[in-house]
């Protein structure tokens, strides 16, 4: 692993996290536009179909800290056919492109379960990408009564 570049100090660092860090709550909001351009940066110009994807999320979730995410792709997983990526996408948290999870024919089922961060009620979107180039997709919405990140704990 490299080490540090040359000038670059604790210091610098510390200072430059100090100015990320008091950010306005509101300025780092993905919209819709920028889902979309997330997920034309995964897939480019090539067509999204639906199908094959089941994504299961709670509908409704009483607190977005850690509402569980569960996406499958039908495919048989073999060396010529398999899933070789799952991508999730949301329109409303800080960064629209919440995950790429990697898989090969040796994983035997294209399923992924997780647990992700909702900072308000929004569409989520999950994208399959085959071996042969292809992609599909299933989306969701969910409404979140309690938005992660802004419960007082006091």
């Amino acid at each position: 692993m490299p080490g540090p570049k040359k000038g670059a100090t604790r210091r610098t660092f510390l200072a430059g996290a100090a100015v990320v860090s008091v950010l306005p709550l509101g300025a780092a909001r993905a919209t819709p536009e920028a889902m979309a351009a997330a997920i034309k940066e995964v897939v480019g110009d090539k067509p999204i179909r639906e199908g094959r994807v089941t994504l299961d999320i709670p509908p409704l979730s009483e607190n977005g800290n850690a509402v569980p995410l569960t996406v499958s792709v039908d495919s048989p997983m073999t060396e010529g056919d398999f899933i070789r990526a799952i991508h999730v996408f949301n329109e409303k948290n800080p960064q629209p492109h919440v995950l790429d999870a990697r898989l090969g024919p040796q994983n035997g089922k294209a399923s992924i379960s997780t647990r992700i961060k909702l900072g308000d009620s929004q569409k989520i979107v999950a994208i399959a990408e085959t071996s042969k180039g292809e992609f599909f997709s299933a989306s969701a919405d969910v409404i979140v009564t309690l938005a992660a990140c802004v419960e007082d704990l006091t």
